[in-house]
């Protein structure tokens, strides 16, 4: 006869898709009790950018986030206490703040509409190139400035179309704007994550380079309110979904904090993700403080996490994509030989014919994309010898190139000396490639254990779990 325990909702906005997951509490903590995912299709052309632009349509995002809630049990939403959301970080969306969204009736109670709201230029956004970036103030920052940063990207508009930013007065990731319209905030609250994640934020004493910003004309008064990670960003101001008014919403978090955050239990653990990239992060021990001014290149980025904690985080951009584009290369190759195979099929079989070879001694450089430190690096195989051409030996040669420039970019003695006694390995890459994770095993001298996938939704859920 007791009443059923409290839900929490954890949502997570992502670059191509959004994540619902509602968690209840268990014996042993929490588990999901449902969770729901539908693709946001909301990737749009820029006509101020052209092809450097990377923009998505944030009404189609939304909708794809009401698609996603409709979908969960009634009963379960109608017993939400807290909301956390996470989203992709470094992007940047504009709102006026008193007409940033309207309110209606779907039948299964109010949700919101945006209204006047820009596009959202996301973290891929390429518009601002190096010497652009070099014509900017230097930032206060442990963080290099990059373009699809925040920040940049004010820039650029102040410069190119200062017309546009005179439309709006308020601005957050994508993320911050769903807290902002929930809770119904009259100027955005933005997590130190996400601050961090649009330059010219001091970490240390967490605050915006006003100073830096106000001398070259920056309109500061866009800049968000900054609050901890994990605290209360306000209530919902109306019933959403059939989770009732009054329900408490967190300051929106950043995607990858929360997808660490729904694995990482201790300390001594480091997390491998091979998705379509690759990130190996450890937990930095408590009290450590990053540098005052980042090193360009430096193969670690240290990211704000949970109660002044930080990450260490080497962020590959080739992983996945570096075995899909050889898959497409021999399909294509296979073609103009007059054959056609499917894809898939030629996955299945370049992996099993790698499993048939233990070894190669061929080794391939896989930074077909480059790399954030060497943006003008490519791919690159040597040491070929005639007796290691077949497609076993040249797929073994490239899921162990994969996994050794990942391990280059964090060393297993930094990983030793940091106290790493684990790896919990993610992603999918991971999960469907035994030759990568055989040769993940071979390169880190730690146990590994897999199954565990990161959920940032999860993660979102999990943070205002353990702060109820």
């Amino acid at each position: 006869g007791r009443p059923a325990p409290a839900c929490v909702l954890g949502i997570d906005l992502g670059t191509t898709s959004v994540k619902a997951a509602l968690l209840v509490g268990a014996e042993r903590g929490q588990v999901v009790a449902e969770s729901c995912s539908r693709e946001t299709q909301a990737h749009t052309s820029s006509l101020e950018a052209g092809p450097q632009g990377m923009e998505q349509n944030v009404r189609r995002i939304i909708r794809a986030l009401n698609e996603c809630l409709a979908a969960l049990p009634q009963q379960q939403l109608q017993r939400v206490s807290h909301i956390g959301i996470s989203g992709q970080m470094h992007g940047i969306v504009f709102w006026k703040r008193d007409k940033g969204c309207t309110w209606t009736d779907c039948g299964r109670g109010p949700t919101f509409e945006p209204e006047e709201v820009s596009h959202l230029i996301t973290w891929q956004d390429g518009r601002c190139s190096p010497t652009f970036l070099s014509s900017l103030p230097l930032p206060q920052s442990h963080i290099n400035l990059a373009t699809g940063f925040g920040c940049a990207t004010v820039y650029w508009y102040l410069k190119r179309s200062p017309d546009f930013l005179k439309s709006y007065d308020a601005a957050g990731t994508i993320h911050d704007y769903v807290v902002a319209m929930l809770c119904d905030l009259k100027k955005p609250l933005m997590s130190v994550q996400n601050a961090a994640s649009w330059g010219y934020f001091n970490s240390g004493n967490k605050s915006w380079n006003t100073d830096i910003l106000k001398k070259s004309g920056f309109p500061v008064h866009l800049l968000p309110e900054v609050g901890d990670p994990g605290s209360i960003a306000g209530r919902t101001v109306s019933a959403w979904h059939g989770i009732p008014k009054g329900a408490k919403v967190g300051i929106a978090l950043g995607d990858f904090q929360c997808s660490v955050y729904s694995c990482l239990t201790e300390r001594t653990d480091a997390v491998l993700n091979i998705s379509t990239s690759a990130q190996l992060t450890i937990s930095m021990p408590p009290g450590f403080q990053p540098p005052e001014t980042p090193d360009p290149s430096s193969t670690v980025t240290y990211f704000p996490y949970f109660n002044g904690d930080y990450l260490a985080v080497a962020a590959s951009l080739n992983g996945g994509n570096v075995l899909a584009t050889f898959v497409d290369m021999v399909a294509r190759w296979t073609e103009e030989l007059g054959l056609r195979v499917q894809e898939s099929a030629i996955y299945t079989q370049i992996i099993k014919a790698a499993l048939a070879q233990n070894d190669s001694k061929l080794s391939v450089q896989p930074t077909i994309f480059g790399e954030r430190h060497v943006p003008e690096q490519l791919a690159s195989v040597t040491n070929i010898a005639g007796s290691d051409l077949s497609l076993g030996h040249v797929t073994r040669a490239l899921c162990r190139g994969i996994v050794e420039n990942l391990c280059s970019m964090l060393p297993v003695q930094r990983l030793t000396e940091t106290g790493v006694r684990r790896i919990l390995g993610s992603g999918s890459a991971l999960a469907r490639n035994e030759v990568l994770r055989q040769e993940v095993e071979r390169i880190f001298p730690f146990p590994v254990v897999y199954g565990k996938d990161v959920d940032a939704a999860v993660g979102a859920a999990m943070v205002m779990f353990h702060r109820k």
